[in-house]
């Protein structure tokens, strides 16, 4: 593959959340913005690790992570991905209705690209999506197929 269709190569989004609502709201986002990357969604930490380990979710993708899921949260999930050479450099960014320092220093420590509050859905939430759209459109990630 060139430089030029890696270029055009679409992102894929691996939303990782539990809440039905939440995902909804990222969905509508990415609509109203006219952003028609494909996403994949896994409802926690352990469903979104078979998922990779059945490289079920194309590259290159983006991960936005929620940290409070059943069966395996977020900060457990990063833990074991930055772990395995063939997912460590996995790009995420967390999403999530945390504010809590802890949880970002946490996350942060893990290498997350960036950690949004999900406040409500609205404008600010509309704004944390344009950035996500503007930011993959513009890095180059790592394809490794």
């Amino acid at each position: 593959m060139n430089g030029t269709e890696l270029q055009h190569k679409q992102v894929t989004i691996f939303i990782i959340d539990d809440d039905d609502v939440d995902v909804l709201g990222i969905e509508r986002a990415l609509k109203k913005l006219k952003i028609a990357n494909p996403t994949i969604r896994a409802r926690d930490g352990i469903e979104a690790l078979d998922l990779l380990h059945r490289n079920a979710i194309p590259k290159p993708f983006i991960i936005l992570l929620d940290i409070n899921m059943p069966r395996m949260g977020g900060i457990d999930f990063l833990k074991i991905i930055r772990a395995d050479d063939t997912l460590s450099d996995s790009v995420v960014f967390m999403l999530t209705t945390s504010s809590d320092d802890q949880d970002k220093t946490l996350a942060y420590k893990k290498n997350v690209a960036g950690y949004m509050v999900k406040k409500q859905v609205g404008e600010s939430f509309l704004n944390i999506v344009s950035m996500l759209g503007h930011y993959w459109r513009v890095v180059e990630l790592p394809v490794h197929e």
